[in-house]
């Protein structure tokens, strides 16, 4: 019996998506629970699984169209249904014209939205029942390498707008490089007249805001509206520490950042102080089973914060490799949803720019984010003789709803005492 797919609520709160490709194509079988499509929420793209097995008899939306959640994407069915599907999707209540509706291409968002975040294909929208007539467009498939796709990205040009000369016409770098030369000596077309708008006209370069920033901003000034913030600033003095990682990178099978020393003591301070591994919710305070922490990634498609799971249990190396894992998807887009949601904390760093100190936004429904700046050498007394130290400042923003200040200021005396006696990190 032929039945319609319908998009997940692939992210809580989540309320449309982009599609990004399809993985499987028209005709072809696909098994229940196999992935058939991939769709893009405003932080990450997620696998959409097919609910049967069978066909796939049409597409209701093509690459890079918006589609709310809940809205049918697909028709599937048994082989004996081809040529049955505006039959089909009448009876199930979706009118023979409605899969050109969201397969409409996304003319009024940036190119960086419109196209897919992964490497691979965006494909024209097709209309449902091709009619031989001189005005018909035939669908086309452009391929193109994910250098290509960024260097055309960065020129602002889409790659509708470049010939590929490769395998199958795929855009490659060289036909990037040719299309942008060529564009930067086109001569300005003339600017259209501005059109009506309440807002005044700010003088400057215009770059409209993708999704990921669009989405970055409204849960930031959410948490710095909603959420009582309150700081607590210490100073770790690290010079064991560094030796330490010293010691540690001379055997490790991977490099071991401060950043990763960190991220282990931020896990152990939480198994000391427990109670700070909380969140709010409007109900209750949850008490969370593990110790997740977030890593702030400052990536090529903007600012994300996945989570490295179990850092209580994980070893420094297993921190290390997780959190390049983690960073390296994040910039090719490929993030899955569950590896951005969980967590009490989030650990930001900004020393490796220089930056001794800053106070950073609490990231909801997390109840703190702690702030990491840059190692820096000062003198300190010590027994009363001055000497000089390496120190590191640190900033913890906390949720007051969750956190009192004495709790907050225990769990950072927990972190310091890690962070100066780095061999607790290994015991």
């Amino acid at each position: 019996m032929a039945q319609l797919l319908r998009v997940p609520e692939v992210a809580a709160g989540a309320t449309e998506v982009v599609l990004s490709e399809w993985l499987v194509v028209e005709g072809a079988e696909a098994s229940a629970g196999e992935p058939v499509a991939v769709v893009e929420t405003d932080k990450a793209t997620v696998e959409v699984e097919s609910d049967a097995s069978g066909v796939l008899l049409r597409a209701l939306v093509s690459p890079g169209a918006v589609v709310a959640v809940g809205a049918p994407m697909a028709l599937v069915g048994a082989r004996a249904d081809v040529g049955e599907e505006d039959r089909l999707l009448a009876e199930l209540g979706v009118e023979a014209s409605a899969p050109e509706q969201p397969a409409a291409p996304r003319r009024d968002l940036p190119a960086e939205e419109a196209e897919s975040p992964t490497p691979e294909a965006a494909e024209v929208p097709t209309a449902p029942d091709p009619v031989e007539t001189p005005s018909s467009t035939a669908p086309r498939r452009i391929f193109i390498s994910p250098l290509a796709r960024k260097l055309l990205k960065q020129a602002g040009l889409g790659p509708e707008d470049v010939r590929g000369t490769g395998p199958h016409g795929r855009i490659t770098r060289r036909d990037a490089d040719a299309a942008i030369a060529a564009h930067r000596e086109a001569p300005a077309p003339t600017a259209p007249a501005p059109a009506p708008s309440s807002a005044p006209e700010v003088a400057g370069e215009r770059e409209p805001h993708t999704r990921l920033r669009r989405a970055v901003a409204a849960r930031l000034t959410q948490s710095k509206r909603d959420v009582p913030h309150f700081y607590l600033k210490r100073t770790a003095l690290i010079d064991d520490l560094l030796a330490f990682r010293a010691q540690v990178n001379a055997h490790a099978p991977v490099k071991i950042s401060v950043n990763d020393l960190v991220v282990r003591a931020v896990g152990l301070a939480h198994v000391a102080v427990p109670e700070v591994n909380a969140i709010w919710t409007e109900d209750a305070t949850v008490r969370l089973p593990s110790v997740d922490v977030a890593v702030a990634v400052a990536s090529e498609r903007g600012l994300v914060t996945p989570v490295v799971r179990d850092v209580q249990d994980r070893t420094l190396t297993s921190i290390s490799s997780a959190v390049r894992d983690l960073a390296t998807r994040a910039d090719a887009g490929r993030l899955q949803q569950s590896e951005l949601e969980g967590g009490s904390i989030t650990v930001t760093n900004l020393g490796m720019y220089g930056v001794e100190e800053f106070a950073a936004i609490i990231n909801p429904p997390q109840s703190c984010i702690l702030a990491v700046g840059a190692g820096r050498q000062a003198p300190v007394v010590r027994d009363g003789e001055l000497a000089v130290a390496t120190q590191l400042g640190l900033v913890l923003s906390v949720d007051h709803r969750v956190i009192d200040g004495a709790l907050a200021a225990r769990w950072l005396g927990a972190l310091v005492e890690l962070l100066e006696q780095p061999v607790r990190l290994v015991v």
